[in-house]
């Protein structure tokens, strides 16, 4: 069942918003979204929290300038997804502004799995390097930073992911580590980099590198710490949505790198119209599918060449990978869904699959989709090595799975070989063998923890619209904000007469919907059946451009008959 929610709002905020010039509209939508002052709206670089109060930032930006001076070889250590592959990029691309220079290593998923492993420290090891620095990953890395001491490498994380009981015994930058106290924790790995460099410059300077005049511009660095925030689904609050919203001028303006230049072009997208959408549908996940299907390298590659022509060429292979993991994930799915069909899903309140022919790079978006479905916390498994399966799962909101796994973790120790993650999104390893087992612990962990009201699948509305606001100045309005994790687009609802409605695309609906005489150009995606007369409709009034004429459009998202 689906239950509609109007989100409630401060009334008094509201109108004061209004008052200060805000949209009443939009004043509303931002009140519901914890919006108080219009200073929390600010989106200009010098909103951006200080680095100060991050742990360990002044530490970590002497030892990398002290590496500089010393012309040590540094290496950075990635993660294989879009986080991974854009804090790798602002590194090096970072480091180099500033006069040093490094290397980079990402782990092949289907070699060495996730993180700083020991086998990865050996690996990285043949380069020689004088320092690691991990990024979007290392927070827990014990046994490979002791590994990485005893090889007398040095050891500099980077990281946003939770920590565990123990942490590794190296210099750590992470804002979610105990006793940091900076103010926002939702930076993403690429965030997380980003505030080391702007750290690493003041030290610079403060070293005599440097002076006000000379200092090099790491906002250039923006548009792919954009990509990254939105990618990583990563909560957008006041400090994320100016990182995002500032690399999103960049784009629009033409001053993106090759790279993302390139990836806009091969989605078929105008980098000129840049939104959040497009980093987190279109290019994030071209990005993506170099670590899910192949090796990050190549994602990283195209972020880092500054040759447009090459750039393309390898954005154009991250476009014919993405089609190939859609084909892949379309497979898994109807395995999915053809499994579930003997099992009574109402009666559970989570669902752990495993199929011994699922693709490892694929299963965390086939967990997605089933937790969307059926709006449980789902769990997918795919065949790792020796005996192992590694899972990926996403969660509702009422339920944190990372704590999930961890309270299974602790009644079984011998159960869960390592796990990690975030309250939405975490993966783990178990032995093949005690999949069943898993299943049955992670099912009554599930059940304590959420209520049968938590099961129910509920879509939050900015409330109704008056007939007199729903034009194209709102849409503009709304298309010209950051939206996303944490901060989502408002939708609104109202009850239409279908005047017309014919099929496009062979698989979405055109609609013209009817309200009090007026008329209103529609579209309904992925749905190729004709619609009832009357509808009540959860909507997003968009802007849409075709021909050069720019209209207003609403995007159906959800609908019932209206009797």
């Amino acid at each position: 069942m689906v239950k509609i929610i109007p989100r409630p709002y401060p009334e008094a905020i509201a109108n004061t918003l209004a008052d200060a010039g805000l949209h009443p509209v939009l004043a509303r939508v931002y009140a519901a979204r914890q919006i108080t002052r219009m200073a929390q709206l600010e989106t200009r670089l010098a909103g951006l929290l200080p680095f100060d109060t991050l742990k360990n930032i002044h530490a970590a930006a002497q030892r990398l300038a002290d590496a500089f001076i010393r012309k040590e070889r540094i290496l950075v250590v990635a993660d294989y997804d879009a986080d991974g592959a854009t804090a790798c990029a602002v590194a090096l691309r970072g480091l180099g502004l500033l006069g040093g220079s490094a290397d980079f290593l990402v782990p092949n998923r289907f070699e060495y799995g996730y993180g700083l492993t020991p086998e990865i420290v050996r690996l990285a090891a043949g380069r020689h390097p004088d320092l690691i620095v991990t990024v979007d990953n290392g927070i827990a890395s014990v046994a490979g930073v002791a590994e990485a001491k005893r090889l007398g490498i040095e050891v500099l994380i980077t990281d946003h992911h939770l920590p565990g009981d123990e942490l590794p015994e190296a210099l750590i930058v992470n804002p979610n580590q105990p006793g940091c106290t900076f103010p926002s924790k939702n930076l993403a790995g690429v965030g997380v980099m980003f505030y080391v460099l702007l750290a690493l410059r003041a030290e610079l300077r403060a070293r005599g590198v440097f002076t006000a005049g000379t200092l090099p511009n790491l906002a250039q660095l923006l548009d792919i710490v954009a990509l990254g925030t939105v990618a990583d689904v990563v909560r957008l609050d006041d400090n994320n949505r100016i990182l995002v919203e500032q690399g999103l001028r960049r784009m629009r303006a033409g001053r993106s790198c090759a790279g993302i230049r390139a990836l806009f072009q091969a989605a078929g997208r105008d980098p000129a119209r840049a939104s959040a959408f497009d980093l987190g549908f279109m290019v994030g996940p071209r990005l993506n599918a170099a670590g899910r299907l192949e090796d990050m390298s190549l994602g990283i590659a195209c972020l880092l060449t500054d040759d447009d022509t090459a750039a393309l060429t390898i954005a154009q292979r991250l476009h014919a990978l993405n089609a190939e993991r859609r084909t892949i994930e379309a497979g898994m799915q109807e395995t999915a869904l053809a499994s579930l069909d003997s099992i009574e899903t109402t009666d559970s309140y989570s669902l752990a699959l495993f199929d011994p022919d699922w693709h490892q790079g694929v299963i965390g978006i086939l967990a997605s989709r089933l937790k969307d479905k059926y709006h449980r916390p789902a769990i997918c498994f795919a065949r790792g090595n020796d005996g192992e399966i590694k899972g990926s799962g996403r969660s509702i909101g009422a339920l944190h799975l990372r704590d999930a796994l961890d309270i299974v973790s602790k009644r079984s120790p011998d159960l869960i070989l390592k796990f990690g993650g975030h309250a939405a999104a975490a993966g783990l390893s178990i032995r093949e063998a005690d999949f069943a087992r898993f299943a049955t612990q992670f099912e009554q962990t599930v059940q304590g923890l959420l209520s049968p009201g938590d099961l129910s699948k509920v879509i939050e509305i900015d409330g109704e619209l008056p007939l007199q606001t729903l034009n194209l100045e709102l849409a503009q309005a709304l298309d010209g904000q950051v939206w996303g994790q944490g901060f989502p687009a408002p939708s609104f609802s109202g009850v239409f007469r279908v005047a017309q409605q014919r099929v496009v695309g062979e698989k979405h609906l055109k609609l013209r919907l009817e309200m009090s005489g007026q008329l209103f150009e529609s579209i309904l995606f992925f749905r190729d059946q004709p619609l009832p007369e009357r509808i009540q409709a959860v909507y997003r009034p968009e802007t849409n451009t075709y021909n050069g004429v720019t209209s207003l459009q609403l995007k159906l998202e959800h609908w019932i008959e209206e009797t």
